[in-house]
């Protein structure tokens, strides 16, 4: 996945869904897109005090104060800290060389490219990107591969690159 508007959304989803069942945040997730401006990041980064509020209060979302505010600054820091822009920042963490897990006991939590990624997003200004939820982001969004090698749509995600 490219493009600075579905990796943020991605990366909000991505950080509400943090202590949560991901179901739940499917579920959620048109309401997410509608209260967060369909993540354009321009406007989300112009939210204010009036917005956390009719967040806080919208139960179609995870109502987190301190994610919703996280994910208000984190638009902010794209436009402030991110010249090269999310999608040339996040894909500058893809490993070169990711093999595919054999079995899905193999599939990592994190690894050392999903803390390198936290600790520069967080380097950057970014809440709630802790390596867990960078590695989540990267298998969610196609930067690992994480099928198992028998999968098979393994290949044709392999293929498709």
């Amino acid at each position: 996945m490219h493009g600075d508007r579905p990796l943020f959304e991605r990366l909000s989803l991505e950080a509400f869904q943090s202590g949560l069942s991901w179901l739940t945040i499917l579920r959620k997730r048109p309401a997410f897109r509608v209260a967060f401006a369909d993540f354009d990041i321009a406007a989300v980064a112009r939210f204010g005090d009036d917005d956390v509020h009719r967040l806080l209060a919208d139960t179609g979302i995870v109502r987190n104060r301190a994610k919703i505010e996280a994910t208000i600054g984190n638009a902010r820091r794209i436009l402030d800290a991110v010249p090269e822009g999310l999608d040339s920042l996040l894909w500058s963490f893809a490993p070169p060389d990711h093999p595919r897990p054999a079995t899905l006991a193999d599939v990592p939590a994190t690894s050392p490219v999903s803390t390198a990624m936290a600790r520069e997003l967080r380097r950057r200004g970014f809440r709630f990107v802790g390596p867990t939820t960078a590695y989540a982001l990267m298998q969610a969004t196609g930067i690992v591969n994480d099928h198992v090698a028998g999968c098979w749509l393994a290949n044709r995600v392999t293929n498709a690159r």
